[in-house]
This record gives structure tokens, C-alpha cells and sequence, in this order.
């Protein structure tokens, strides 16, 4: 067996090879003293190293792969690192319970990526799913240890699995998201005076700070179901003969703040210190990966999702360990088997001699007489 170049012995005579200089890039050369063959010694786990390393880089800067150094060096560049799409990014299990987790969801192409980080904005996990359902959220919550809050937006699927995993984790509603959906439901500008007052009331949610102020604004939503509440129930019979709610989207905004009140999902905040919105997970995280993706925009959505994998664990790992995620396949064992001896009593199937029944020999006698 041949040696490698990297075996210390020459490939051609098998003498020991001695040092002969440097190459221009910096790698150590060796020469055969009895032949004078000359070889450098590679790492391939080196080699794979600088490769993710300026693939990671790329991924994580705004230069597009035209930036590089022209059309060349952007083709060598994808075929150097067309491997490191292949790597799965990855974080360790959790095992410490941390006071507060903030979750949310961002869609990617036709997918939904749930994250998790603290209040400091670790990331802790991501699952991805088709859409927000309480399956996936279970799939997500069941990797980490039970916190004492938990900060959402309230998403489809996230309240059952919240009862089913962590029944005893305290929920804070994104203040946020609930004035986006009071807004929703009454307009940026409501033209009833019953919709001016309780959109008064919902932007008055941002403004309360101690638990004296969480009394007056439970007082401000009582008195203003005291005035309007019979708006509510109000019902108007259609042409097509259906009854309805006359101010439906009035009754459905009242109902919002009225049962996250009943809930106490409001103002966990104030007893237990939390955030009170899900924005440094929006505005950290979630921005983070479209800026990646808006900065190398036409990637499929397979790379897209890798982008955003790969976004969120080097929150967590520095780049120069990336490549300990680098799975190396194990060289599969030499076959030892050996192949059985050739019967020479049997005529050969195919060979190397000539024989006259090919027609290669000058026949004698005059074809067609007779």
C-alpha cells in the first residue's frame, strides 16, 4: 500500500522525508533525499476549519458572494463551501430553569421557526413547523425546564400547550400584540364614542408601571362596561334573514381585555419583575435573521432555513468552534476478502489471445465455386 502524504515517509521510495523550506503559502515542505520528490502534509480538518470559517463570515455579513473578487472567486467559493450547508447548527441540551423565557414565532418561506431565549436573549431552542399549533409549541417547551414566567403574544396553539407542560408557569400577555389587536378589531381612529373610550383604555395598558396603577386601570375597563356594555349584546337581524352582534367588533375588542383581565395575564410584570412585551426577542432575534436573509436574498428555502439555524447558534457558539459541529463519518473498514482462484480448465469468457474463429486469418479456397 502506497504511503500518504502525510505519513512522513516518501510516496515513490518509501525513505523518510526531511524539511526543504516553506511553501509561498506558509506550509511546510519536504523532500526525499534519495529520489528528491518534494510534498506538503495537509490537514483535511484544517482545511474544512478555514472553509466554514469564511463560509460563516459570508453568512453573517452583508457582502454578497459578487463581493468576493469577481465571478470566479464566487464560484470557488460556493464549491468550497457547498459542504457546510450540510452541517445541522445545533445547541446543548437545557438543564438550568431560568426565571423568565420569551417565545415567538417567525415564518420563513412556507415554514414557522418557534424560538425561546431568556430575558437576556439567550437562545435556548428552536422548533420548526408548518404553522403555530399546540403540537409544535409542545415540541418546544418539552426541551426546556419549566420557568417561573413566560412572555408570548398569544398565538394559535401556545395557551394549551402552556396548561399541558407548564401548569404552573405564570404567563405574561405581550402588552404589544394586545394593542395590536385592540387596534384591529376598533381601527387607529374608532368613530363611536364607546370605540374612542375603550381604545383610550387599551393605550392606557402601556402606562402602568406599579400595582396601584393596575387597580385605576381594571376601575377604567368596569366604568366603561357600566356605559357600553348593552352595546355588546346588541343584535341585528340581516337581509339573509341571520341574526348578528350589531357592534361586533366593538364586542369583540371588550371581550379581549376583558377576559385577559379575568385570566390575570396582564400585569405579571409588576409581581415577578419580567418584560412585559415579547419586543427584544422581535426586535433581537427576529430582526436579526431577516437582516441574513435580506442581505443574501435568493437562497432556497432550504439554505434559508440553514441561514437561520446557523444565526441563532453562533448567538450562543463563537465562530472559531463552529467546527466542532462538523460530524466526520468514519472511514469504512478495508475489505479483507479475498477473491477466488480462477478455474484455467474452463474456456475463457473473455481474453487476450487470438483465436481462428474470430475470422482474423487469410482463408484459402475460392468462396461461391461449386
Amino acid at each position: 500500500m502506497p504511503n500518504t502524504p502525510n505519513s512522513g515517509k516518501c510516496a515513490v521510495c518509501d525513505s523518510k522525508l526531511v524539511k526543504n523550506g516553506r511553501h509561498r503559502s506558509g506550509t511546510q515542505r519536504w523532500r526525499c533525499p534519495n529520489c528528491g520528490a518534494s510534498a506538503t502534509r495537509k490537514r483535511a480538518d484544517l482545511t474544512q476549519r478555514h472553509q466554514l470559517h469564511e463560509f460563516l463570515s459570508w453568512l453573517a455579513g452583508k457582502h454578497s458572494q459578487a463581493d468576493l473578487g469577481g465571478p470566479s472567486a464566487a464560484r470557488q467559493f460556493r464549491r468550497s463551501t457547498r459542504w457546510c450547508w450540510d452541517i445541522e447548527p445545533r445547541l446543548g441540551p437545557v438543564t438550568t430553569a431560568h426565571h423568565t423565557i420569551l417565545v415567538d414565532g417567525i415564518y420563513i418561506g412556507s415554514w414557522c421557526l418557534l424560538i425561546a431565549v431568556t430575558q437576556s436573549l439567550q437562545v435556548l431552542a428552536w422548533q420548526w413547523c408548518a404553522r403555530e399549533s399546540t403540537a409544535a409549541w409542545l415540541a418546544l417547551l418539552e426541551r426546556l425546564p419549566a420557568p417561573t414566567v413566560v412572555v408570548c403574544d398569544g398565538g394559535t396553539g401556545i395557551a394549551s400547550a402552556l396548561r399541558q407542560q407548564w401548569p404552573a408557569t405564570r404567563i405574561q400577555r405581550c402588552i404589544f400584540h394586545v394593542r395590536m389587536n385592540l387596534r384591529r378589531h376598533l381601527t387607529l381612529n374608532p368613530k363611536t364614542g364607546a370605540g374612542k373610550h375603550l381604545a383610550q383604555i387599551g393605550r392606557a395598558l402601556s402606562e402602568v408601571t406599579t400595582i396601584h396603577d393596575a387597580i385605576e386601570w381594571q376601575k377604567l375597563l368596569n366604568v366603561w362596561w357600566q356605559a357600553y356594555g348593552h352595546l355588546t349584546k346588541e343584535r341585528t337581524r340581516y337581509r339573509d334573514g341571520n341574526w348578528g352582534y350589531t357592534h361586533d367588533r366593538l364586542r369583540k375588542a371588550w371581550n379581549l381585555l376583558h377576559s385577559l383581565n379575568r385570566k390575570g395575564v396582564l400585569f405579571t410584570y409588576l409581581e415577578h419583575g419580567n418584560a412585559r412585551t415579547t419586543s427584544p426577542l422581535e426586535g433581537g432575534i427576529n430582526n436579526g435573521i431577516r437582516t441574513v436573509l435580506r442581505n443574501h436574498r435568493g437562497m432556497s428555502e432550504v439554505h434559508m432555513k440553514r441561514a437561520a439555524e446557523w444565526f441563532l447558534t453562533l448567538k450562543e457558539i463563537p465562530s472559531d468552534r463552529a467546527h466542532e459541529l462538523i460530524q466526520h463519518t468514519p472511514e469504512p473498514a478495508p475489505d479483507n476478502t479475498t477473491e477466488p482462484a480462477e478455474q484455467t480448465d474452463q474456456p475463457p469468457l473473455y481474453d487476450t489471445g487470438l483465436d481462428a474463429s474470430e475470422g482474423l486469418w487469410v482463408r484459402a479456397g475460392w468462396a461461391g465455386s461449386g
